[in-house]
């Protein structure tokens, strides 16, 4: 059966407070490269799908790509990126989000870009149970964002159509993928990108954080 309406959401930035982590861990595995890039440079990035990540940033410093560099600096990124996950926390409202569509009846899914050695500590740092939704990682599919596979992949696994679905994002990437997917993006401050960015990118609603849009839910179809 079908459903009229669900909501799709990535993971860092708009769920946990994870976006300087994951700036710090791709600094530290490119400084262990000898590879000299401006930490605003990388944060610029972020969301992105880890290969086109890594080709992008070492396409600006004129260093040659190959495959072992790229999953050399993949493994290194997660390596740091575990360690930093202590420090890693729901942002405002998270949990109370989630927790009012699931009582609301709303289905819900995550979709990120990073894969499940990296989304695992996200999601534990969520404290949610995992096991109630749906949760599309880099793993999961061909493309990642900008490419619109993961909110597809994610709209499939609740049998919602997406055009029906809100992703809920931090990200440019995540409002560009929303619009090639064919969706409503709803754009979040908490990542780092200014209100005018995400709009640009397509966000029809931008919120400071999960806090916020749920005091708003009803602006985008959250109803009891």
């Amino acid at each position: 059966m079908r459903i009229d309406h669900a909501f799709l959401f990535d993971l860092d930035g708009t769920l946990v407070d994870s976006v300087y982590q994951h700036v710090l861990a791709w600094k530290e595995a490119l400084d262990e490269e000898g590879i000299d890039l401006s930490v605003w440079r990388i944060h610029r990035k972020i969301g992105m799908s880890g290969g086109l990540f890594t080709n992008q940033l070492l396409r600006e410093t004129g260093i040659e790509i190959t495959d072992a560099l790229n999953e050399r600096l993949r493994h290194r990124h997660a390596e740091a990126y575990r360690r930093l996950g202590a420090k890693i926390h729901p942002l405002p409202g998270a949990r109370e989000l989630l927790r009012w569509l699931a009582d609301a009846g709303i289905p819900f899914a995550i979709a990120t870009s990073g894969r499940m050695e990296t989304a695992s500590v996200n999601i534990a740092a969520l404290d949610v149970d995992a096991s109630s939704f749906p949760v599309i990682t880099r793993d999961k599919v061909k493309y990642a964002k900008p490419d619109p596979d993961l909110f597809l992949a994610a709209a499939d696994a609740l049998g919602v159509d997406i055009g029906k679905a809100v992703v809920v994002g931090d990200s440019i990437w995540d409002m560009l993928a929303a619009v090639r997917a064919r969706a409503l993006g709803v754009g979040l401050l908490s990542g780092g990108y200014g209100r005018e960015e995400l709009r640009d990118a397509g966000a029809i609603r931008v919120y400071d954080d999960p806090a916020d849009l749920l005091r708003h839910i009803d602006e985008v179809g959250g109803r009891r």
